[in-house]
């Protein structure tokens, strides 16, 4: 999973914040305040953490898993700041 998020976040644009994914003990941090987006598994603080299964994750990434519908049912938590969220929809497109 982390080289699939480090393929999509190398590619895109930088985010300009920090996101966190808790994945039920795994970690994954999405750092792209800088020139590009970073992807590593370091338990670091960010703007925003995003708790799921890793299963949904991996949905996600596959594009079985629509980013939007995971939220409006439930399935992704969102602890932080929302705007950060809703810039990972340009790392799924």
């Amino acid at each position: 999973m982390l080289d699939k998020i480090s393929e999509m976040a190398v590619n895109a644009a930088p985010i300009e914040s920090s996101i966190k994914f808790n994945l039920g003990g795994d970690i994954i941090h999405l750092d792209g305040t800088g020139s590009s987006n970073v992807v590593t598994s370091d338990d670091k603080d960010a703007d925003c953490t995003i708790t799921m299964t890793t299963e949904d994750f991996q949905g996600m990434l596959s594009g079985d898993l629509n980013p939007m519908m995971a939220f409006m049912s439930g399935k992704i938590k969102i602890d932080g700041d929302m705007s950060v969220a809703m810039k990972l929809q340009s790392l799924f497109e």
